[in-house]
């Protein structure tokens, strides 16, 4: 018995494999060391098996350079997509820093080798809710649906215009930063007009030593006003779903 094998299916295949890996790797929620890096070479195979009729099309076999140089460029493209969702992504984390940070929790810095975020409370709490809730409203459907409508507008054998990529990148990290102070804006501002409170009430009653009350005032005003935030969680997991497709879109 003899098995005929399409080599141009097969390479065009591993091209988009490997893309796939690259993306797999980086991106959250696929990103999070609780998924095996087996798993997400299993899951980045079955994905690359699945948009092969894409790949394919108009694909003819490759020798030894052009094919490594491909391959070399599926790589960058990977790596590239799915470090600006991982940019849009970082909002949140940056945002439960500055929480972090106002509310005086940096004292309580650690290092999550799961998620590798080096943050206190409500930076590793942020992260892990942005993650989950990817999962629970299926947006990570919609991010893995994106990456393979990738295929239709850079195909395997197609090289990156870095120009576009590099602009898209300064505005994305700006965006980053304003999404940041967005989200934890009403507790910085809470968080602020408390020390201001206090300050004030040191200088009409010393004697109280109103500061010896600020942490646990703050760690208070912190959890009532950190629930305001959560209820919007979903919503703003949504749009930044919505700007890193776009970002996405924009590379390719």
């Amino acid at each position: 018995m003899q098995f005929a094998l399409n080599m141009s299916w097969l390479e065009a295949t591993m091209l988009a494999g490997v893309r796939m890996v690259a993306f797999l790797v980086i991106a959250p929620p696929f990103s999070h060391n609780a998924f095996p890096l087996r798993i997400k070479g299993m899951l980045a195979v079955a994905l690359a098996i699945v948009v092969a009729p894409r790949a394919t099309v108009g694909y003819t076999s490759l020798g030894t350079g052009p094919f490594l140089l491909a391959l070399v460029a599926q790589l960058i493209a990977g790596a590239l997509l799915g470090f600006f969702v991982f940019l849009v992504f970082s909002a949140i984390q940056s945002a439960g820093n500055l929480i972090d940070l106002f509310a005086g929790f940096q004292m309580a810095q650690a290092f999550d080798p799961q998620s590798l975020v080096n943050g206190a409370q409500f930076t590793r709490l942020m992260h892990m809710i942005a993650i989950a809730l990817l999962f629970a409203s299926g947006g990570y459907e919609l991010i893995l649906g994106g990456l393979v409508r990738t295929f239709d507008a850079l195909p395997v054998t197609g090289m990156l215009d870095m120009s576009e990529p590099g602009a898209q990148l300064i505005g994305g990290v700006t965006q980053m930063f304003l999404a940041a102070v967005q989200i934890a804006g009403p507790i910085m501002l809470v968080l602020f007009l408390a020390d201001v409170g206090l300050a004030l009430l040191t200088r009409v009653a010393p004697q109280m030593n109103a500061f010896s009350m600020g942490y646990p005032l703050k760690i208070l005003i912190t959890l009532l006003v950190a629930g305001v935030v959560f209820l919007a969680l979903p919503r703003v997991v949504g749009a930044l779903v919505e700007d890193g497709l776009s970002l996405m879109g924009v590379v390719t």
